[in-house]
């Protein structure tokens, strides 16, 4: 089973989030992201908000480092881990502009970039940066073709229902020839955007039968990937059977990998979660 992280200190959420993380620093960050890499974990993730209103402190926190500077930093710091937007917001961006940092960042790691996107909603951050809430998903759905189109080449070509482009180079581009997009969400409309136009999936908020009911309605493509979040906080060190529960259910729900969040008291307490947690993994 690929087991890949929620990574800890760069989204702070309300009842997952362990106390530590508020006060930690980026050594610990790199080295929690080392020790990660060395024991062969799958990925790191790291979310995408601009500006958060701070009357959501309760239900998404208010931290969210910026993915594209936190990976640069981690990928310095390992070798072999993808690195994961989850998600990046595709309405706060042009397709090119995403194409050309994230390419670049592709390039900067070794073609270890798994691009994540999402729809987005929470249309106050929309309005703020300028960017259109209504028809988001049919704006998202073309500017998915449009990444397609101009990840891993230096001379994109495009023309589709909201965006076209022709006649500009990009450089660098990503070292892959093919990026993997993972599209976020909820709802069938964005396992059926996942299964038409990107190569995996990463539902939030749904339970395990509600999932596999999803992916049952679904044929998805071979070689699809389905990445299911652990969702609270799993403890493998003191709780080893209910954390290999957790991660039985993921996986008999449809999960060809999985993010985890994982509940520490400190940065060493973490790595040693760590090695805990891929051992069980090695079990499944």
């Amino acid at each position: 089973m690929r087991i890949g992280l929620s990574t800890p200190m760069v989204m702070q959420l309300p009842g997952v989030s362990s106390e530590w993380e508020t006060n930690a620093g980026v050594t610990d960050l790199a080295r929690i992201a080392h020790t990660a890499d060395q024991l062969g974990f799958d990925h790191l993730t790291c979310a995408e908000h601009i500006a958060v209103p701070v009357d959501e402190t309760g239900r998404r926190g208010l931290t969210y480092w910026d993915p594209l500077s936190t990976f640069g930093f981690l990928a310095a710091h390992t070798s072999r881990i993808s690195l994961a937007t989850s998600v990046i917001v595709l309405g706060y961006h042009h397709p090119l502009e995403i194409a050309k940092r994230f390419g670049t960042l592709d390039t900067l790691s070794g073609g270890r970039l798994v691009l994540g996107v999402g729809v987005g909603s929470l249309e106050e951050e929309f309005e703020l940066l300028g960017a259109t809430f209504d028809g988001r998903g049919e704006r998202a759905d073309d500017a998915i073709r449009a990444l397609r189109a101009s990840l891993s080449t230096t001379r994109p070509t495009y023309r589709g229902s909201h965006y076209q482009f022709d006649g500009f180079a990009v450089q660098p581009c990503a070292e892959q020839p093919r990026v993997p997009i993972w599209v976020g969400g909820r709802s069938q409309r964005s396992l059926r955007r996942a299964v038409l136009l990107a190569d995996g999936w990463m539902p939030f908020g749904l339970t395990t039968a509600e999932i596999g009911a999803m992916l049952t309605a679904m044929d998805a493509p071979p070689g699809f990937d389905v990445v299911l979040s652990t969702g609270h906080s799993v403890d493998p060190l003191a709780d080893r059977d209910r954390t290999r529960k957790r991660l039985t259910a993921l996986r008999d729900a449809g999960a060809t990998a999985i993010t985890a969040s994982v509940t520490a008291s400190s940065p060493d307490h973490y790595c040693d979660q760590l090695a805990a947690l891929q051992g069980l993994a090695e079990e499944l």
